[in-house]
């Protein structure tokens, strides 16, 4: 097994890097590139540095909802280091590599507590699924999407509902899933220390979604965490000079949010953009200025997210190397 987990990666790779090259391609050739130079060139940079800013006030807001995916009073050090550097990885690193890269800057800090962060970051996926596939569902109520784009959200909410309740089973009944546990790997007793070791770790990370008071907050910080990007995908209309209404803002996200579940390169090359130009598409954008909108709207998430991604990773003294390998090459600094 141990031999075949590089090739494997090396494959998962090679075939998002094939997909976002193809679909870039694509693009560019089913457009004129004097009038998409033009059209760039016509980007209104206040709107689009709202659009910027915005990007980054938005993993701000993600950060404080996850405080509240934690158990109750734990107190996680580093969550808003951890997601900036982990967005930042997610553009530079193949394979969504910064969802680890999050998990292991707050466990260096906490203790150790890998497994309870993960915990936490498979809710926050979950989550973050289920909000796409309803916004995607509330806005087929007023526009017409493709059926394509109907059959992959529906997709997604089956693997949702299959997490939800894998999930819900941890949760309620923990003692049937020790036993389950225990009975699959009985014959090795170290594997099966260490894997109900692992199982009571990952079931405390569950505390914060059973928190009665927890659930308030989760609720304001989740519609704001989806209020902040469809407001950056609407201000990089305007940057585009696109008078479009605030619902293409919700409809670019929704798309982006499903096109960047395919696998791509790092940064969801392609993908995003081929998403994004679907989108606006649907309220008669021409596909030239609809591609300079998607590169625009990109750049606008893509280059401050990493740039203060990096400025966080330099602060904690943490490289990525040791983040992905998930081994701390010395202690980390104090925390501030």
């Amino acid at each position: 097994m141990a031999p075949r987990d590089p090739l494997l990666k090396r494959l998962r790779t090679l075939a998002g890097v094939a997909i976002s090259v193809g679909l870039i391609a694509w693009l560019l050739t089913s457009v004129d590139l004097d009038q998409l130079g033009t059209q760039l060139a016509r980007t209104n940079w206040w709107w689009l540095g709202a659009a910027a800013a915005l990007g980054v006030a938005g993993l701000w807001v993600r950060a404080w909802r996850w405080r509240y995916l934690f158990p109750p009073d734990s107190r996680p050090p580093g969550l808003v280091p951890a997601i900036m550097i982990g967005y930042m990885a997610n553009n530079v690193l193949p394979l969504r590599a910064g969802e680890l890269v999050r998990v292991y800057v707050v466990s260096r800090r906490w203790r150790g507590r890998f497994w309870t962060v993960a915990a936490t970051l498979v809710v926050e996926r979950v989550l973050d699924s289920l909000c796409i596939v309803l916004i995607l569902g509330m806005l087929i109520l007023f526009v017409e999407v493709p059926r394509q784009v109907e059959i992959a959200a529906l997709v997604i909410l089956a693997i949702d509902v299959i997490g939800i309740a894998v999930l819900a089973a941890i949760a309620l009944a923990p003692g049937r899933c020790r036993l389950v546990i225990g009975r699959l790997v009985r014959r090795w007793p170290r594997l099966r220390e260490r894997g109900l070791q692992v199982f009571e770790t990952f079931l405390h990370g569950l505390d914060g979604i059973r928190t009665p008071r927890h659930v308030l907050p989760l609720v304001a910080a989740t519609a704001l965490v989806w209020l902040t990007p469809a407001a950056a995908a609407w201000t990089a209309l305007r940057a585009a000079g696109l008078d479009l209404p605030l619902l293409a803002g919700w409809l670019v996200l929704a798309f982006v949010g499903l096109g960047v579940s395919i696998p791509s390169a790092p940064g969801y090359f392609g993908v995003f953009h081929f998403a994004a130009v679907k989108a606006v598409a649907i309220f008669g954008v021409p596909e030239t200025i609809a591609l300079g909108y998607a590169i625009a709207f990109h750049a606008s998430q893509f280059v401050p997210v990493t740039l203060v991604g990096w400025l966080y990773l330099m602060r904690e003294h943490v490289s990525l190397g040791e983040a992905t390998a998930g081994t701390p090459a010395r202690p980390p600094a104090s925390p501030s």
